[in-house]
């Protein structure tokens, strides 16, 4: 949700318990502008509390009359009075990220969403009828058993194409995804960094090395995560 802060206290002493050095807890409470997601009928103004860093003055942060970004859950039996997240789910608003967030949380609201990615199943490449030609395939684990796979293709004087299939069965027209989409995303912080030696336990030597190679390829056409924050409750309303 989209608020503007309207008024915060400075939490001390018994209210502070948990606060990690060179942070501070404020209770907050703030004008609900917009709801990007979630259930409808918040009251007009909510209540929340956050651990936010001391400035470069050691000074605790203004937030009076900023305009945030919430990704927050309503605490039962307390109307209007929220739980962020995680400890980095209180965002400073732009455009730019409204309109990023909304997109996400459209596609992840999608029947068509793709799965969550947990691991990676079994890999296996097939070598082609003349040097440096090739395919490797790499069957993903996901939350649930949906199928994910990997397609890398080799052609000699060509670079490699890699692409993703979300389906039984592999889709010659795909394609790699596009960054910062919500396929990209689960793919780049949910594989793992090496290609794991089960995956390949029954492929020759020479198979297997290649099926390695085309999974960094994968990992270096996706990029880094970027992931900054995890899944740590925030403090307790």
């Amino acid at each position: 949700m989209i608020v503007t802060v309207r008024n915060t206290i400075h939490l001390k002493g018994p209210d502070a318990v948990g606060v990690a050095p060179g942070y501070v807890r404020f209770y907050v409470e703030g004008d609900v502008d917009a709801l990007i997601a979630g259930r409808t009928g918040l009251p007009a103004t909510v209540s929340w509390l956050v651990d936010m860093p001391l400035d470069a003055a050691n000074h605790p942060p203004k937030l009076k009359k900023q305009k945030l970004i919430l990704l927050a859950r309503p605490i039962p039996g307390k109307a209007g009075t929220l739980q962020l997240v995680s400890r980095k789910a209180q965002l400073a608003w732009t455009p730019e990220r409204e309109q990023r967030l909304r997109a996400i949380l459209s596609e992840a609201n999608s029947p068509s969403a793709p799965p969550v990615v947990t691991g990676v199943g079994h890999a296996f490449h097939v070598a082609g009828s003349i040097p440096g030609e090739g395919e490797t395939q790499i069957f993903l684990k996901t939350a649930d058993n949906r199928p994910v796979s990997l397609n890398i293709q080799r052609h000699p004087g060509e670079d490699p194409r890699w692409s993703v299939s979300l389906g039984e069965i592999v889709d010659d027209q795909a394609a790699a995804p596009k960054h910062e989409t919500l396929l990209w995303y689960r793919l780049a912080c949910g594989l793992p960094s090496t290609l794991p030696d089960d995956a390949v336990a029954d492929q020759a030597a020479d198979d297997a090395a290649q099926a390695r190679d085309d999974y960094r390829l994968v990992l270096k056409g996706l990029g880094p995560c970027g992931r900054t924050t995890t899944r740590a409750e925030a403090p307790a309303d």
